[in-house]
């Protein structure tokens, strides 16, 4: 998938066109920089301004992050109930010290061992870009100055210096330095990290557990099941719990009705007492006629577990077939153990069990519907160069056209892409919900990789390729002779202006992104509705019990990842982003302190999701290596052909490349 995306990113990346009327050569006194400005039909999203607007969005920024701050310290006084702990005093802003004295004790012993590990994995990338920062803005920014082709924002990116400068081979190597220090952090951090198999199984150090999926049979095979384990030599089997199909019986469980009548709250509440205990008494008479096929089994020791796991998991081929060799038993051929899959027991509190029920086929259909809406969605309406080249076409964009003020052409673009990026984790995360994944692990990764993949195309990739319209997509998908007779311009993508552009949407991150998380506005808005929704004071009560959440690691590592991907890839191009990446982290780090130990439940978890960051903090710096060479390539097309020719489509083997090398 990464490969079929990022080819199509490459072709549709600058202004596309045929040999034909629609896309007249540019005349010969128009230079390339005024060729790619007017390309961009009526768009404010690129222009050129002093300095790139950068000192502009930073100050409204910084101011709205101000106002924010102090909305949030209004809130927490008259909201004092909407989080996980009482607040220990009602300063106005005893919040903001009560950050930097929280220990790494205090919240592993209130937040969990994955909450230390992702604020740990906050505080390597920090240190990384503390390096990087002072690499960037000490060598390389001067080494940009040192040019004279541009001025003003022009001047700090590589495009300043000449493509025969002996310099430039100074930016390679820092890339690649980037890199060796990107794998050094992160293999630090990894070796910090310390989980046990017991760990993944609840109980105690001295307990570990197995996971087994079983063909559904009667009740009769437990009994078998036990049998067949203790053929294994000192096999002790401490406990099997075996999963039913308990959906409904859980759904009974949380189910609060809607009163439509106003009646007597006793009557009321007593008579659905009542009703909820008749469903839930028959609801659990029909659960043990609903078993799974699986089963949670505790052993012991460790070594008769890793034994047990050795042999099921050990495959033995023969022929064309692979089968398992487990201990031989009586009961192996009726319980067909040669099926049976078994792993260690994810925690009991990672568990949702009433997705247990949901397997095979119909999940995979399930899955497929539900992404294939999602990219749907995701591609066409909330890509912010889409929305914004759409409107461009109806003119929506004429009124403010010639005002060229940096309010209008840079913050409120970078707003409106910082927007959308932030209703993306939203979006992904209730996707990965409805397709009910088996462990909260398991949804907080496809939530990751689904939210880092989307951000990454909608704010990295589509805007630094400069992706005009929609009708160069709807040509490219339908009309099989635009690629071959398609011209594109890829000098357009590597304006001074784009690096501004990022500039100006990390510092929005910065500020307004880490400040919103501090307000937390959609969980906000859901515990009022529901405290409005509550009809009697009982209710009202209950909901400020059970207003607060888990904290989602996978959105939260997604979009922090965004961001530091699109840090990592401008920091040789463009080096100024690098301080404003690293205020971005340090505010991050902050505000998820206060959350996750104020606002959002403990959550359970496993190592593979902090293995996913890992994995996707390598790929920003592999990332700003293959922009390098975008560039040289635009660079070494300048040179060989006229000021006025076009490029053909070459740089989509480039971006196969990056893409086989990314997945």
């Amino acid at each position: 998938m990464h490969r079929v995306l990022i080819i199509t990113m490459a072709i549709w990346g600058a202004q596309g066109c045929s040999n034909s009327e629609s896309c007249p050569p540019p005349p010969p006194n128009i230079t390339s920089k005024d060729f790619c400005y007017s390309a961009r039909i009526r768009s404010t999203v690129l222009q050129g301004l002093p300095f790139g607007g950068v000192p502009t969005v930073l100050a409204l920024d910084f101011m709205c992050f101000l106002g924010l701050l102090v909305v949030f310290s209004f809130l927490r006084k008259v909201a004092w109930d909407y989080g996980r702990l009482a607040l220990v005093n009602d300063g106005f802003c005893s919040w903001l010290t009560a950050i930097f004295r929280i220990k790494d004790e205090e919240i592993r012993e209130k937040c969990g061992e994955d909450a230390v590990h992702y604020l740990s994995f906050q505080r390597h990338i920090i240190g990384l870009l503390v390096v990087v920062g002072v690499l960037s803005v000490g060598i390389i920014l001067p080494v940009n100055f040192s040019g004279n082709l541009l001025g003003d924002f022009g001047r700090t990116t590589i495009a300043n210096l000449n493509a025969d400068n002996a310099l430039l081979w100074l930016h390679t190597i820092f890339a690649f330095l980037y890199l060796l220090l990107t794998v050094y952090s992160m293999r630090r951090h990894t070796s910090k990290m310390h989980y046990k198999e017991d760990d993944l199984v609840g109980g105690t150090a001295s307990l570990n557990g197995c996971f087994y999926t079983l063909p559904e049979h009667t009740p009769f095979w437990i009994v078998s099941l036990i049998t067949s384990l203790l053929a294994y030599e000192n096999c002790v089997v401490l406990e099997a719990r075996i999963c039913y199909n308990v959906a409904r019986l859980m759904y009974l469980n949380s189910e609060r009705y809607v009163l439509l009548i106003p009646e007597e709250a006793v009557g009321y509440y007593t008579k659905l007492e009542t009703q909820l205990k008749d469903d839930y008494r028959k609801e659990r008479e029909k659960v043990n006629r609903k078993p799974l096929g699986m089963a949670f089994v505790t052993f012991q020791n460790e070594s008769i577990t890793a034994t047990i796991l050795k042999d099921f998991n050990a495959c033995k081929c023969q022929g064309c077939q692979c089968r398992r060799e487990p201990k031989s038993s009586p009961f192996n051929a009726k319980l067909h153990t040669h099926n049976w899959t078994v792993s260690y027991a994810p925690d009991p509190q990672n568990v949702y069990w009433e997705h247990l029920s949901v397997g095979g086929f119909p999940w995979w259909i399930r899955c497929f519907i539900i992404n294939l809406v999602l990219f749907l969605l995701l591609f066409f309406l909330t890509t912010p160069a889409i929305i914004i080249s759409t409107m461009d076409k109806f003119n929506v964009t004429k009124p403010v056209e010639y005002l060229n003020n940096p309010i209008v052409t840079q913050f409120f673009p970078t707003l409106l892409l910082w927007s959308f990026s932030a209703l993306l984790p939203t979006i992904v995360y209730y996707s990965a919900f409805f397709e009910a994944h088996w462990t909260r692990s398991g949804e907080n990764r496809t939530t990751m990789h689904k939210c880092y993949t989307f951000l990454i195309f909608m704010v990295l990739l589509l805007p630094s390729l400069g992706l005009s319209s929609l009708d160069v997509f709807f040509r490219w998908l339908f009309d099989r002779r635009f690629l071959a007779d398609a011209k594109v311009r890829f000098e357009c993508v590597f304006l001074p202006d784009n690096g501004a552009f990022f500039v100006n949407y990390v510092i929005a991150s910065a500020f307004i992104g880490n400040a919103m998380d501090l307000l937390r506005i959609p969980g906000l808005l859901m515990y009022m509705i529901r405290l409005c929704l509550a009809r009697s004071a009982a209710e009202r009560r209950n909901v400020k019990r059970h207003q607060a959440f888990e904290f989602q690691f996978g959105a939260a590592y997604a979009w922090m990842m965004c961001v530091f991907t699109v840090v990592m890839t401008y920091s040789i191009t463009c080096p100024i982003i690098v301080p404003f990446g690293l205020m971005y982290m340090l505010l991050k780090h902050l505000a998820d302190r206060y959350n996750m130990y104020y606002a959002y439940l403990p959550s359970k978890l496993d190592k593979k999701i902090h293995s996913g960051a890992v994995n996707q903090v390598v790929a920003a710096p592999i990332l700003c290596l293959f922009w390098l060479l975008f560039f040289s390539t635009v660079r070494s097309g300048k040179t060989r052909t006229p000021p006025t020719g076009h490029l053909r489509p070459n740089a989509a083997p480039h971006s196969f490349t990056a893409s086989a090398a990314l997945s």
